[in-house]
């Protein structure tokens, strides 16, 4: 089962969230994601156990406890959406882009004459 950590510590390394999940069964791996640019933790990271009555049961102890300093989400984490979206923001039109103004396109034909070329 893969298991979202949330609202943890900047200061936590792999290792540590590694060593608190293993309290509670063997972990297959614990990730913290960090800042591409900076390096940096985003406060939040996923953790791998093998077995899923393990796992449920770290969710539960886990959950809303308080890990160096900071209270900790824990849930099972959900699969990505696939397909789109990119952060829930699509690209839209939003009309015909209108005429500046109020003036009318082009200048030609102001007499109200309708003329065919």
């Amino acid at each position: 089962m893969n298991i979202y950590v949330g609202n943890l510590s900047w200061q936590m390394t792999d290792e540590d969230l590694r060593n608190l999940f293993e309290q509670h069964g063997t972990v297959a791996s614990a990730k913290i994601v960090k800042d591409k640019v900076s390096g940096r933790s985003k406060g939040f990271g996923f953790v791998e156990m093998e077995d899923d009555g393990e796992a449920q049961q770290a969710i539960t102890s886990l959950y809303d406890s308080e890990v160096m300093g900071r209270k900790i989400i824990v849930n099972e984490s959900q699969p990505k959406q696939q397909g789109g979206g990119g952060g829930g923001f699509k690209k839209r039109s939003f009309g015909g882009g209108g005429g500046g103004g109020g003036y009318k396109k082009g200048g030609y034909n102001r007499g109200g004459h309708d003329r065919d070329y």
